[in-house]
């Protein structure tokens, strides 16, 4: 593939795996208000998320499987046009709830319903992007390639709560379909810049890797419960904002999104600016950033003003932006370079699990009190951190 191809269908692939994690986020602005204007429990509306999330964690590697019999730009545009057709139904269903024309029980059922189908197929993009991107990179090259789609994920995921949120002052069901805009976009830039890969019909036998391989089990459990603190603080930061300042829809929504918006800054600048940096080994910026989040979900906790709560969103951006990077390359650098391929299919797997826990077990938790969800994150860092600095990580 000329070079210039080569470049253009890297960026598409950026593009790609960023509104795909825009598109598995974007509801968290907005979910609770929704759910709440058609009469859902706030557990249910966790349930909602975790039910998806939990279908991407098992279907991701069917979609790797099948981009090597199909070929890669396929499966892609199977992910984005998927995504985009699936989440109209949803956003449907959502419609003729706050209509009136659907018991909350039978709005429950099909929004789960259609989510799940939507996850099923939105769940090919990543891995098809990951090959797609190993296909066209070098070895030397490679491990630079996937650490980018992987902070374009990252980056998307921040970015979607966030605008998702300011975008719900316009009605709460705009942030969807702007996402669906986004990804038939991009879903149209694939077709026009991605060449046709010959489906890979010979493989050589990958590495099987485990999640309990002493190298990685370390930063498995960490990936997990990093991203499972910021699952619960976003899927409950909405009950807080709407049930302490006595808030509407609308306004929740754009708060929750103001919120996001700075964590996601807070995280971008720390990314971009601060990293380049730091001289800190990848294991050591995990252990970096949880005094920082941790410190972030203490004044989430005990916050009586928006001021304080955006603070603490600014640091929790803050932790994560170093807690981003020192995962996905502690992954990396924790294996050999014949096994890149197996553990970004493990670090890929942590993100949705910990999105499958954390907003149904954040729910129930602000169900019980509604400062416990963070204080219960704020513990299981204690515990994380501790536990770090015992383990013995290569590279750490």
């Amino acid at each position: 593939m000329p070079a210039r191809q080569t470049r253009f269908a890297k960026y598409t692939l950026l593009l790609a795996t960023g509104a795909i994690g825009f598109a598995q986020t974007v509801l968290f602005a907005i979910l609770a208000p929704l759910g709440r204007e058609i009469g859902l429990s706030d557990v249910q509306i966790g349930s909602i998320i975790s039910c998806s999330s939990l279908t991407l964690f098992i279907v991701s590697p069917f979609w790797g499987r099948k981009s090597d019999k199909w070929g890669r730009r396929r499966v892609l545009l199977i992910g984005l046009f998927g995504y985009a057709f699936g989440t109209l139904f949803f956003a449907s269903v959502f419609q003729a709830a706050l209509y009136g024309l659907l018991l909350p029980s039978m709005a429950l059922a099909l929004l789960i319903t259609t989510r799940v189908g939507n996850a099923i197929v939105m769940a090919a993009v990543s891995p098809s992007a990951n090959a797609y991107m190993a296909d066209i990179t070098t070895v030397e090259e490679r491990v630079k390639g996937m650490g980018s789609l992987g902070a374009a994920t990252n980056i998307g995921s921040i970015l979607g709560p966030a605008i998702g949120g300011l975008l719900a002052g316009i009605s709460l069901l705009t942030p969807l379909y702007f996402s669906v805009g986004i990804t038939l976009v991009v879903a149209t830039l694939a077709i026009m810049t991605l060449p046709v890969l010959a489906p890979s019909l010979k493989k050589t036998a990958q590495p099987k890797l485990k999640y309990t391989d002493p190298r990685l089990f370390p930063l498995m459990v960490a990936g997990v419960l990093l991203f499972m603190g910021f699952a619960i603080v976003q899927q409950t930061i909405a009950f807080r904002f709407q049930d302490m300042f006595q808030l509407s829809g609308p306004a929740t929504a754009s708060l929750v999104g103001i919120s996001l918006m700075c964590c996601a800054g807070a995280a971008l600048f720390v990314q971009l600016v601060v990293i380049p940096k730091l001289s800190y080994r990848p294991f050591s910026l995990l252990r970096l950033s949880m005094p920082i989040m941790m410190c972030a979900f203490a004044i989430l906790a005990i916050a009586e003003t928006q001021t304080a709560y955006l603070i603490a969103m600014v640091i929790l951006g803050v932790g994560l932006g170093i807690a981003g990077p020192g995962f996905m390359a502690g992954a990396s650098v924790a294996v050999s370079s014949t096994e890149q391929g197996a553990v970004a299919g493990l670090a890929g797997a942590c993100p949705p699990l910990g999105f499958a826990v954390g907003p149904l077990l954040g729910a129930y938790l602000y169900s019980i009190d509604s400062a416990l969800p963070y204080w219960f994150a704020l513990a299981s860092y204690v515990v994380l951190f501790a536990a770090t600095l015992k383990f013995n990580v290569q590279h750490s």
